[in-house]
């Protein structure tokens, strides 16, 4: 792993994005794309050693290769790489992350067997669009008096909702059951799997501006784990070249 890479991002008020593992690199892409004509490339030039990290280059024509496979679409290369997070988010950001299938999967901490304490997202509210419903949200809210009635509305609810939970599970109602009444600001945790070309998706569709802000969030710490590694292919297949 790049000794830049970062291994745990926090994210809203108690989320995260954490580096588990991955599989291959840059040079991994490229050689994916060349044996099609039975041929491989190595990293160029002499290998500089930094500590126990070692200084991997590819070469100007290996990284022509991977613009182009990149511009043109040409996924397949780039899917061969595999990467693992752990990733923990609200329910309703994993409802709008687990849209992302193609290349990807996922194991989640199920509810149906764990009590433990749940923990809740903290908005930062926004208010609603004024441009129409594909855009879910206009800017962010900042009246401090209604931010705290909101804060207190969306709180009352939460603590409700919380000692329902409880309630139900003391009385011997099992967890499957239980869980219904938890809201939708309810954190989950996951472990996701999926090829570089699969997460560079994610990426771009994410991050736009048109995403939902805490989907961005994710997006931002997905990039910051993922970039480093791949830092070649990560750059052509999210335009960061442009």
């Amino acid at each position: 792993m790049n000794s830049k890479t970062e291994t745990f991002i926090p994210v809203l008020n108690c989320g995260f994005v954490e580096y588990i593992d991955h599989m291959g690199d840059d040079l991994t892409v490229v050689n994916a794309a060349r044996v099609s004509f039975n041929k491989e490339s190595d990293w160029d030039g002499e290998q500089h050693w930094t500590g126990s990290i070692k200084d991997k280059r590819l070469s100007d024509r290996d990284q022509k290769l991977i613009k182009y496979l990149a511009t043109h679409k040409h996924w397949t290369p780039f899917a061969h790489p595999q990467i693992t997070i752990r990733i923990k988010t609200p329910i309703f950001v994993r409802a709008q992350l687990g849209k992302h299938q193609v290349g990807l999967v996922m194991n989640e901490v199920s509810r149906r067997y764990v009590t433990d304490e749940p923990q809740f997202y903290t908005p930062e509210w926004r208010a609603a669009p004024t441009d129409g419903a594909k855009q879910g949200s206009s800017d962010f809210v900042d009246d401090v008096p209604l931010v705290a009635e909101m804060d207190e509305i969306y709180n009352r609810v939460v603590l409700e909702a919380l000692d329902a939970y409880n309630r139900l599970l003391a009385r011997g109602v099992a967890p499957e059951q239980a869980r219904a009444v938890l809201p939708q600001g309810t954190y989950t945790e996951w472990w996701w799997t999926g090829s570089l070309s699969a997460f560079a998706r994610i990426y771009t569709q994410r991050i736009d501006t048109h995403a939902q802000w805490e989907c961005r969030m994710y997006a931002e710490a997905i990039e910051n784990i993922i970039s480093p590694i791949f830092p070649i292919s990560w750059k052509y297949l999210t335009k960061k070249d442009q």
